[in-house]
């Protein structure tokens, strides 16, 4: 598959669901409106779905939520897109979580094929924790990114960078996940969806923190990529890798090689753009694959060049109204 712009799209992030047991403050609103469950596709329309992207050649695949591991039966999804990784076709199965769910399922998730995980974890104060994310609990992430760990899934810890929240946490987090052999990627928050509280003070550019880091730490850029935006340095005093995802002061547009598909399939083929695909209907339509794929090349076809987010701080409004865990993370 290949977009206007020459790019190959190789890499789909696939939503199971768009509930989590979580309420990041700058990712939901507390009190949500979830879609109706009759809405989502079922797991056995989702695998269909990602069996015709990997014959267009999608080579890897990361299931997203909201929060994955709360959507129920998922482990039988996570076996038979397994199958595509066992038999060649796929060269990797990957999982975004918030960690709340891991101690249960690091276990099967590493035996049908995952083997790494992004965790979202903002912050290492357990109290800070449980402000960030209102439901969460902090030993309860610890305990799954230990289990995570011991069954041997390689663990990315993705930390959003919130202005006067957790911007005193980073050289502490760069000397943690150093010392426990995790990469760390710091990420600018994202003007998507309503929340409750004001994006223009949660707003901090990442130059400004490299600039910082660079005062105690020694990064070297490497010429590392995971398939996804960040661009990494390495932390020469811990050997750890550092990635930095700048959606705003530094996009990422020109190697984009990813499109979204949300839990009721729909493929938006920039996170940051409102044009979409209705895959949905072309996977009930029929039960053959040639509506689906053309569904998808239809929607290729009109990949943008590269997204508009900006911060609005004028009228305080997000740059695309739906919430980052409607897309997926």
């Amino acid at each position: 598959m290949i977009d206007p712009f020459g790019r190959a799209i190789t890499y789909v992030r696939i939503s199971v669901t768009d509930r989590c047991d979580f309420r990041c403050v700058y990712c939901m609103a507390e009190n949500m409106t979830f879609v109706p469950k009759a809405e989502l596709l079922t797991l056995e329309e989702l695998d269909r779905l990602a069996g015709v992207f990997v014959e267009l050649g999608v080579k890897r695949i990361r299931l997203t939520g909201g929060e994955p591991l709360v959507r129920r039966n998922l482990m039988w999804l996570v076996e038979q897109l397994g199958r595509h990784v066992r038999e060649g076709r796929l060269q990797e199965l990957t999982l975004t979580t918030n960690g709340s769910q891991l101690e249960r399922f690091a276990t099967d998730l590493h035996r049908f094929g995952v083997r790494r995980v992004n965790v979202s974890l903002d912050t290492l104060d357990a109290a800070k924790f449980e402000a960030i994310t209102r439901w969460g609990k902090f030993g309860k992430v610890m305990a799954g990114i230990e289990a995570a760990r011991a069954a041997g899934l390689a663990i990315k810890i993705n930390c959003v960078a919130l202005k006067g929240v957790n911007e005193d946490e980073f050289d502490r987090m760069i000397a943690w996940c150093g010392e426990q052999g995790f990469d760390l990627t710091l990420i600018e928050t994202m003007p998507m969806g309503e929340i409750d509280g004001d994006r223009t003070e949660q707003y901090l550019p990442l130059s400004l923190v490299r600039a910082r880091l660079e005062q105690r730490w020694t990064l070297e850029d490497i010429d590392y990529r995971t398939g996804g935006p960040a661009r990494y340095v390495r932390v020469k005093e811990t050997g750890g890798r550092l990635g930095f995802i700048t959606p705003l002061t530094h996009n990422f547009c020109e190697a984009c090689n990813r499109v979204r598909v949300t839990c009721t399939g729909t493929m938006y083929m920039c996170l940051g753009q409102e044009d979409k695909a209705d895959l949905r209907a072309a996977l009930r339509a029929s039960e053959g694959n040639e509506l689906v794929r053309r569904a998808i090349l239809e929607g290729i076809a009109r990949k943008p060049k590269g997204h508009d987010f900006v911060i609005d701080r004028r009228h305080n409004r997000p740059a695309v109204r739906r919430h980052m865990s409607v897309t997926g993370g």
